[in-house]
């Protein structure tokens, strides 16, 4: 059965047409109306009686025994996010992002951001959107959902999916798109290995900032592409890459030495993978057939001397920093 959405009067060209599926037992939904509203609501599985919820504008897609083994793991996330002066209350901070922090807390971190959404915009966007007004696009790990406005704003039809629902850092922050959206678009919070929604229906699933958090990129990956139309394209952004296994194990262990220290926690709550290699990339192709194409965007001449510069230190390697495409077997 069709979940209809009801699109926000905004700049999206056209309705949501969603097809939601139970989280427990991937049983459809009946129709559900406006996921944009702030109104609490529910629906309920007719085969499992599964109940998904709607609260302050987010369905809630968790499953309360998944809750219950994200708990640690998202109270260690939003004290180091915290502390590390993520967020604002100005609607003006979300607005500019990801071209300016307005903040100056994470001004270098922002500056990345913003240089790969150019790449993408630039380099991705245009090949993807070909022959297409407007497309449907799962935005996975959404974070403050900056990347759905800016889709939105270019005439998509975004849904945001995320663990964090605050109102600084997570799903929650979205309420300040809604002025210059006139409304807002889908949010979930729901675990990217288990997406609510029924296959083959989206033409772009995006991890922006976000694939590295994965416990088992084989699964992760799956559930995406279970979620994307055929000929659609998958695409992993802003996740660190190193030549080796070993430069990406000292980098976690590094950090979780400097976390530890600083925030009183290792930040290891679930075992994420924390990074890609070009043997972990390929695994994935040949698992699922698909073929990457990569696109490195440019973040200036001190950022491309920072290998060379940790070579003649002795240091270990930086993080580089690509863009992944794959499209989706047809």
């Amino acid at each position: 059965m069709n979940v209809r959405v009801l699109a926000p009067p905004g700049k999206t060209s056209s309705a949501y047409h969603l097809r939601l599926a139970c989280p427990r037992c991937r049983h459809s939904f009946g129709e559900v109306f406006a996921p944009d509203s702030l109104d609490n609501s529910h629906v309920v599985c007719e085969l499992c009686k599964h109940e998904m919820h709607r609260v302050n504008g987010i369905w809630k897609a968790i499953l309360p025994h998944r809750s219950a083994y994200f708990h640690d793991f998202g109270e260690n996330y939003q004290k180091i996010r915290s502390a590390e002066g993520r967020g604002s209350a100005s609607s003006e901070f979300y607005l500019n992002l990801p071209y300016k922090d307005l903040t100056g807390a994470n001004r270098g971190q922002w500056s990345i951001r913003a240089r790969t959404f150019r790449c993408f915009e630039r380099e991705i966007l245009p090949r993807l959107e070909a022959g297409r007004q407007s497309m449907d696009i799962l935005d996975l790990g959404a974070g403050n959902c900056w990347l759905s406005y800016r889709l939105a704003l270019r005439g998509h039809r975004p849904v945001a999916v995320d663990l964090m629902t605050d109102a600084r850092d997570g799903l929650g922050a979205a309420q300040h798109f809604s002025s210059n959206l006139n409304g807002l678009f889908p949010r979930f919070q729901a675990e990217l290995d288990n997406l609510p929604f029924a296959v083959s229906q989206f033409d772009v699933a995006v991890f922006n900032a976000s694939f590295h958090y994965s416990e088992d990129y084989q699964r992760t990956l799956a559930e995406a592409l279970r979620c994307v139309k055929p000929g659609g394209a998958i695409v992993i952004a802003d996740t660190a890459w190193y030549s080796s296994e070993a430069s990406g194990m000292r980098m976690v262990a590094e950090r979780q030495a400097a976390f530890a220290t600083r925030f009183g926690t290792a930040s290891d709550a679930i075992p994420s993978l924390e990074f890609l290699t070009d043997e972990r990339l390929r695994t994935l192709e040949e698992h699922f057939r698909l073929r990457w194409q990569v696109h490195t965007p440019f973040y200036g001449l001190r950022w491309a001397m920072r290998p060379v510069i940790a070579q003649l230190r002795g240091k270990r390697e930086p993080s580089t920093f690509r863009i992944y495409v794959a499209e989706v077997k047809k």
